[in-house]
């Protein structure tokens, strides 16, 4: 893959069930080597999205590509994928090196050695069976799993759900570490914004099942600003939110970088205050609740 061709790219992308679309005119473009956070509320097409992407379910409109490639065209364009849903199924029975046996022989690229060695610096033992793991375990070896398949694109289902702070820890710090050594591209779905806003510089927000906002996230929170000032003074930009106590109005507007705001006290936003602030708009909420100003969150290098 050229580094101008898209890791993943879709172009009006859509799932129907019945008479209701999971998934409708998605379009959006993902680079290679980026780490894209996946939002969205419930049932606004995120699993769909992956399933799909994944191979796991057939669209009912529009086109993809995976790795430059598209489907019924050319080579496997999933040969290079993985994907772990947010069950993640493991077979409770099976000891870890069991898995790991049954990993390897199942697929045609799996670092055997690595997963062993990733496990047991997690403190998980291969000699044990996957059934007596506690759930941030089992997420860690159904990650390893991916991981030792070497994977060009790695797609996640709310990997870090149900897990406490700890184990969501160790879990994003193996995603993190692989990903650095090997430049995989990953798409990782999840509620949890403010975590994401620590590590990823992609972002695809879906609502009602269409993507709302997409794009890089640096550019996205500077075209993004807190604007605080007299209530009743008309701000620049296109408002997006806006909130007032007393004389004194908040309004988060979207502008280029350089925003010339005169009688305005600009501050910055971060990812999460900017994903509740579309949910909000595009759920038609016409009174949003205070907003603050607030450091942008910090992210990967």
């Amino acid at each position: 893959m050229s580094g101008d061709t898209a890791a993943v790219a879709t172009c009006g992308l859509g799932k129907r069930y019945r008479r209701s679309w999971a998934l409708s005119a998605c379009t959006f473009s993902l680079p290679p080597g980026r780490i894209c956070g996946l939002v969205g509320p419930n049932g606004a097409g995120k699993s769909t999205l992956l399933r799909i992407l994944a191979g796991l379910a057939t669209p009912d409109a529009g086109s993809f590509e995976l790795l430059g490639e598209r489907p019924g065209r050319g080579r496997d364009p999933w040969r290079g994928v993985a994907y772990l849903d947010q069950d993640r199924p493991l077979y409770r029975r099976f000891s870890v090196a069991e898995t790991l046996r049954a990993a390897a022989a199942l697929n045609p690229v799996f670092d055997q050695g690595w997963a062993a060695r990733a496990l047991d610096d997690l403190g998980i033992g291969t000699e044990r069976r996957v059934g007596t793991l506690s759930g941030g375990q089992r997420a860690q070896v159904a990650l390893t799993w991916c991981l030792a398949r070497r994977p060009a694109l790695l797609l996640l289902d709310e990997p870090t759900a149900a897990l406490d702070p700890l184990a969501r820890e160790s879990l994003v710090r193996l995603l993190l570490d692989a990903v650095a050594e090997n430049g995989t591209t990953v798409i990782v779905s999840s509620h949890a914004v403010a975590e994401l806003g620590q590590f990823c510089d992609s972002l695809v927000l879906l609502t009602h099942s269409r993507v709302c906002l997409a794009g890089d996230v640096e550019e996205l929170l500077g075209t993004h600003r807190l604007l605080v000032g007299a209530a009743g003074s008309p701000p620049p930009g296109a408002v997006l939110a806006s909130a007032t106590t007393g004389r004194q109005a908040t309004v988060l507007v979207r502008a280029e970088e350089g925003l010339f705001a005169p009688g305005w006290d600009v501050e910055p936003i971060d990812l999460e205050q900017l994903v509740i602030a579309y949910l909000r708009r595009d759920a038609g909420e016409d009174d949003p609740p205070a907003l603050t100003a607030a450091p942008a969150a910090g992210r990967r290098p």
